[in-house]
């Protein structure tokens, strides 16, 4: 044999080690992988609350639509015991659905007397911000003062600290308590005020989020309030940028007006 040809000979067996060496490689990194995501933490996807004064387990897993058990296992909490500012990560909540936004709202809804004749119109936001959920904005608007916290009855996530398009209750629609959204003091006692998280004077909202919006208008609208709302944005009602130029303001005036 050739001096040449036994050269090619052991490169061809040297790529043929290296080959199944990294099909092995792969392989073995692929048997690791399923397994590896089946058995991700719980609490990967969830959200965050931020405790505030007064909360308890009970109370919190109330308002977020899930269970203490819940709570604790996703925490790995021993005892009820929490404090003022601690972060507690939630499941998603009871019902929760991606194909019906409004599953895990029905439910907590049902649990809530609605003052039917309160309310008159529908009051569309942006958060200015990229990301948040109702349990930041709470702890924000009570920094600021306001001893209801969160100033929306309903917000709507971006993916950020909620799922894009996941609708969360406030403290105030559950309480059925008048709004803090708008300067207007009539607005705010017979105004639902909506939130989507984001800044639209950058970006528009997601598809997820306007779903979930119109599902919301025409839920509260049908079975909650069974009347027609009016529907405004902020900038409607007083001079602003919210809800964004980037909001499609117009098309939801045509489809509700």
């Amino acid at each position: 044999m050739s001096n040449a040809l036994h050269r090619a000979n052991i490169r061809q067996c040297r790529l043929m080690q290296i080959n199944r060496r990294s099909f092995t490689k792969n392989l073995l990194i692929g048997s690791l992988t399923i397994p590896a995501l089946l058995s991700l933490p719980q609490n990967l996807f969830a959200t965050t609350y931020i405790v505030k004064k007064g909360d308890t387990l009970s109370k919190i897993a109330k308002s977020q639509g899930t269970t203490v058990a819940k709570l604790k296992r996703t925490n790995q909490l021993k005892t009820d015991l929490i404090k003022i500012g601690q972060k507690i990560e939630l499941p998603k909540p009871e019902n929760y659905s991606y194909r019906d936004p409004l599953r895990h709202i029905k439910a907590q809804n049902s649990k809530i007397r609605v003052d039917r004749n309160k309310w008159e119109i529908v009051v569309a936001h942006h958060s200015a911000t990229k990301r948040g959920n109702a349990s930041i904005f709470d702890r924000a608007h009570r920094k600021r003062g306001m001893e209801n916290g969160l100033a929306y009855h309903f917000v709507i996530g971006n993916g950020t600290d909620t799922e894009d398009g996941q609708i969360e209750i406030g403290p105030r629609w559950f309480n059925q308590l008048h709004g803090g959204h708008v300067r207007s003091n009539y607005v705010n006692q017979v105004g639902i005020g909506i939130c989507l998280v984001g800044n639209f004077e950058e970006k528009r909202p997601s598809r997820a989020q306007l779903k979930s919006l119109v599902a919301l208008i025409d839920w509260l609208k049908k079975d909650v309030t069974r009347k027609k709302l009016k529907f405004a944005g902020h900038k409607d009602i007083e001079k602003n940028l919210c809800p964004g130029k980037f909001f499609p303001l117009r098309a939801l005036h045509k489809k509700y007006s």
